[in-house]
């Protein structure tokens, strides 16, 4: 059960995440702003146990100002739910807040732009597992956390133990959802990373949250 510091605790972060929302949604460190409709910030409650972060957000996402709206999203949705997570129990956000033109991968200095916007998030979510989804989101982590990185299958539905403002997490790499939009023939391999995610969470006790 939690204490009244606790959730005063939670109070704060959640409000301290809205206020980053806020700031967000103002910026124009790179040229993104000039094409957007919405900023992505993310969503999801302050403090969470689990933390999804994807590569940027995507057409339907960009309308609608939400992460993971679209078809990717309702995959998302029902790999959470086949892994006994609720989406509104965990956060969801992604490494670049706006749209790059034409679904393009971010470019360096978008990156950067938005890179202590995400590790700000990180801070204030508080999360015991970050699930980077996709190769891109991966490579940022790894690059951040200072963990050799490869190739996206050699660190594919494997634990990674990190430090991070005196707290100890844990990197979990999984496929992005849109895989199977590009080739269905990976929604087994999907499916399988979900299921290891959900043995993870099992074992950290998230699921219990």
């Amino acid at each position: 059960m939690s204490s009244s510091n606790d959730r005063k605790r939670g109070n704060t972060d959640l409000e301290d995440l809205e206020r980053l929302a806020e700031e967000i949604a103002g910026c124009t460190h790179c040229d993104l702003h000039l094409s957007r409709t919405h900023v992505v910030s993310g969503e999801g409650p302050a403090p969470a146990a689990v933390m999804f972060i994807g590569e940027a957000p995507g057409k339907k996402e960009d309308e609608l100002g939400r992460p993971f709206v679209g078809r990717a999203g309702s995959i998302l949705t029902a790999l959470l739910a086949g892994a006994g997570i609720q989406r509104d129990q965990v956060f969801i956000t992604s490494v670049v807040k706006c749209r790059p033109p034409g679904n393009r991968d971010p470019k360096r200095e978008e990156i950067s732009a938005c890179k202590p916007f995400l590790f700000r998030q990180i801070g204030l979510v508080r999360p015991r597992v970050i699930v980077p989804m996709g190769r891109f989101a991966t490579s940022v982590m790894m690059d951040f956390f200072e963990i050799p990185f490869t190739s996206f299958s050699s660190v594919r539905r494997r634990e990674f133990p990190v430090s991070f403002q005196g707290s100890t997490l844990c990197i979990v790499p999984v496929y992005h959802p849109a895989v199977i939009t590009h080739n269905p023939t990976r929604r087994g391999d999907l499916e399988d990373d979900f299921s290891y995610l959900k043995e993870v969470l099992q074992r950290t006790g998230c699921n219990d949250e």
